[in-house]
């Protein structure tokens, strides 16, 4: 409100009108909620759609942009290999999936970075292990609205740990690697044995049929870690055998010290309750019933879904928020995955890029994308931009230039030799096909003392025939001549000519 619609602000839109201001601060008052800015919003989308929407299609920004768009439905072929580079292909503004691209055995989505690393380190490597209660409270309600619309898609996450949660460049949390997230079908249960061990339900540990009651438990079992500094089932850096683990989840409760209060430890109680039934959030409300729990009575979560809400920590820019750089190689991989020729026509169309991170890290450094928005002085069309301009010539390589210059002197010596009447020249038998041609097109003044003009004289089709010999002869011999004529000995190389030209 502040910053877009008050008129004092330097960032102030003046397409919004007054009434539609006020009615926005009436709401922010009485029922803030996410759809707050909504009619704001499609005012200004409302003015941008007319008078400039239609100049910015006249513009040379929207030719840029057009060969953008070009350039992403191009596969990368030799003469486009460049051009992907330098433009570091992919990546138009998605907010969670950057690009895909694929290997010789697997499809690769890449994601956003988060650039505030994850919950893991923060609990443990800032400081001393576990947060204050005010910043585990934040961090839990971002996780329960997440953790919403997740399960209102009927979607179970199943993997909620501190490594799968992630800062953002705002200090905002955002639920990463959902390859066990499942989409469970309207009135039915699942079953399946999959999670982390120590954050596993006790259905799930037992294969018993559920819903989306682990999600629950994983929030009760978070919650606990962002407090105490270490699992509820597990001490930290305790070496323990996965069946132990497995015991504790099933069979002990969980010890609460002096940093919990009561109401931290009643929604954890309440959350890691064993039986699923009499778990909070599986008595028919889901989220809405733990949102109600105490733990959460100063939190205003339409504010929080608005985007209302500082976070209690803002990671800097300039740190690495990792404890060792191996963990941000860490990838995560779906296996057992079959893709059949449907799914295999399918991805073969997707053209967004395979730039690997280190391409990506060097193109950063050295800045070669900014070649791209370049224009030209005083904010006037670029010479790729302006269409009166006849397109270059295909650039050739060094190769192709040095035998196309070889080439070239030697028919120069063919020419010159015609053009004197002499058409005795010390060449192979196969090449007279060449010299009658070029003697007609260039026009030999001395045609009567060439021995070979008679019949191309008087015989149209074998001119024509003869033509095309030249031809199939130039495109052989600027491949193969160079190379063939200085390292095969003269009698081979003129029996490939004759087999070439018969």
């Amino acid at each position: 409100m502040m910053k877009y619609l008050t008129p004092e602000s330097p960032a102030f839109v003046p397409e919004v009108s007054q009434d539609l201001i006020q009615q926005t601060e009436e709401k922010l008052e009485n029922s803030p909620c996410k759809e707050l800015f909504s009619h704001c919003t499609k005012s200004v989308l409302d003015h941008l759609s007319g008078e400039p929407f239609q100049e910015y299609l006249s513009s040379m920004y929207f030719d840029r942009f057009l060969q953008w768009k070009w350039l992403e439905r191009q596969p990368v072929t030799k003469n486009t290999f460049r051009q992907y580079r330098v433009l570091g292909k992919g990546g138009f503004g998605e907010v969670n999936l950057a690009y895909a691209y694929e290997t010789k055995d697997a499809l690769c989505l890449v994601l956003t970075i988060m650039n505030g690393g994850d919950l893991k380190f923060h609990i443990y490597n800032m400081g001393n292990p576990g947060f204050e209660e005010e910043r585990a409270l934040f961090y839990a309600a971002e996780i329960l609205c997440g953790l919403e619309d997740l399960h209102r898609e009927n979607t179970v996450y199943r993997d909620l740990k501190p490594e799968n949660i992630l800062l953002d460049d705002y200090g905002h949390i955002r639920i990463s690697d959902l390859g066990l997230a499942v989409k469970i079908p309207e009135g039915e249960s699942i079953r399946g044995r999959v999670g982390t061990v120590g954050y596993m339900a006790p259905e799930v540990l037992n294969n018993q049929r559920y819903t989306l009651s682990p999600d629950y438990w994983g929030l009760g079992c978070l919650i606990y870690e962002m407090i105490a500094g270490q699992s509820p089932f597990r001490g930290r850096k305790e070496k323990v055998k996965r069946e132990e683990v497995d015991r504790r989840v099933l069979e002990t409760e969980e010890v609460y010290s002096h940093k919990f209060s009561e109401e931290a430890k009643s929604i954890c109680k309440m959350l890691l309750t064993k039986d699923m039934k009499q778990r909070l959030g599986c008595q028919g409300e889901g989220a809405t019933e733990v949102k109600r729990h105490p733990f959460f009575k100063s939190m205003n979560f339409k504010r929080l879904e608005a985007g209302m809400l500082d976070p209690p920590f803002v990671p800097d820019p300039r740190a690495v928020y990792c404890k060792d750089v191996l963990d941000i190689e860490q990838f995560s991989t779906v296996k057992g995955v079959n893709l059949d020729q449907t799914d295999d026509d399918f991805y073969s169309k997707f053209s967004t890029g395979s730039v690997s991170i280190p391409w990506q890290n060097e193109m950063i450094e050295t800045e070669c994308f900014k070649e791209l928005n370049v224009f030209g002085p005083n904010g006037t069309i670029s010479p790729d931009l302006n269409k009166s301009f006849p397109p270059e010539p295909p650039k050739k390589g060094l190769l192709q230039r040095i035998f196309k210059r070889q080439v070239r002197s030697f028919m120069t010596k063919i020419r010159n030799t015609i053009l004197d009447g002499q058409c005795h020249i010390p060449c192979y038998d196969g090449i007279y096909a060449m010299i009658k041609t070029e003697h007609l097109r260039e026009g030999c003044p001395s045609q009567s003392k060439c021995q070979l003009a008679g019949n191309f004289l008087t015989n149209t089709a074998y001119s024509r025939s003869a033509d095309i010999l030249y031809h199939q002869y130039h495109l052989f011999s600027s491949a193969l001549f160079p190379v063939v004529e200085n390292f095969l000995p003269k009698l081979f190389f003129s029996a490939m000519l004759k087999c070439l030209l018969k």
